[in-house]
């Protein structure tokens, strides 16, 4: 019975980690892609699968070649503030639909989730239209204002919430505590893990955005990271020039995998709190 039970662990070990590998290696190659120089890797009849002269010049190349600079803050400003806006939203409503008790509530927070059916493409054909009759193309707020809110943000935060006792709410209410001052002070900090993973989630989001900011900017003044790899691929230096464009997709990418790295318990902490109730 102990063989069987060390036979099956070593092959799903081994399935692991020929997983691990297939999972890693586009990571492995485009950085490997991105320290061969120009010359080195169009002499390549075969590809190496490493090199013995890596090579910074490519990173100049992508700020230099491009406004990559640019994207990057453009990116940063669209992240930060959509991100502090969503918490703004996020956080008192799924503190309405979990503590405060209202005619309808239940029956409006069912009508909330069920947005979550439709589809992407028909919420993109709606925003685009109103975004546009406002006259908000080509402007921070009109990347910003329709991703400020998420339902499956609210319904995670919802559902941690109602596992604190109601006994601290009904306890903070007799000492003359108010709402907010409650949710900030105490249930803010008690579902913390859960925050911050919805914070790593949506700066997720917003830096791999591209369909939006692709539909709602032409002006390249508010192009965002997503826009600009793909304005290297066309018009720049991408089709030729393969090294520099994994080294542009590198430094893009960095970020977020030092933010997953950093938050990576805290996000896994967050997810389970966030799945299990009582």
């Amino acid at each position: 019975m102990k063989a069987k039970k060390h036979i099956f662990a070593i092959i799903i070990y081994i399935f692991l980690s020929v997983w691990a590998v297939m999972v890693i290696f586009p990571f492995y190659w485009m950085l490997l892609t991105s320290v061969k120089s120009y010359g080195d890797y169009n002499s390549e009849y075969i590809p190496a699968f490493f090199t013995l002269s890596p090579t910074l010049e490519n990173f100049a190349e992508a700020f230099t070649a491009v406004s990559l600079g640019q994207y990057f803050v453009n990116t940063l400003i669209f992240t930060l503030l959509t991100t502090a806006l969503m918490l703004a939203v996020t956080i008192p409503a799924a503190f309405a639909f979990s503590r405060l008790e209202f005619r309808g509530r239940d029956a409006l927070f069912t009508l909330y989730l069920a947005l979550m059916m439709i589809p992407n493409e028909l919420v993109i054909i709606t925003n685009f239209r109103t975004i546009t009759d406002m006259g908000l193309r080509n402007t921070y707020s009109g990347l910003i204002l329709p991703s400020i809110t998420s339902v499956f943000f609210i319904y995670l935060l919802k559902e941690n919430f109602e596992q604190i006792p109601d006994e601290l709410y009904k306890a903070a209410k007799v000492d003359g505590t108010s709402d907010f001052k409650y949710m900030m002070r105490v249930m803010v900090p008690i579902c913390k893990p859960t925050i911050i993973t919805i914070t790593v989630l949506k700066v997720i989001e917003c830096w791999n955005s591209y369909i939006w900011p692709r539909l709602i900017t032409d002006d390249e003044a508010y192009f965002l990271v997503s826009n600009g790899i793909q304005e290297i691929r066309e018009n720049g230096f991408g089709r030729e020039n393969i090294p520099a464009m994994m080294a542009a997709v590198t430094v893009i990418s960095l970020p977020l995998i030092v933010l997953f790295i950093v938050f990576r318990k805290k996000i896994m902490e967050g997810v389970s709190r966030g799945g299990t109730k009582g």
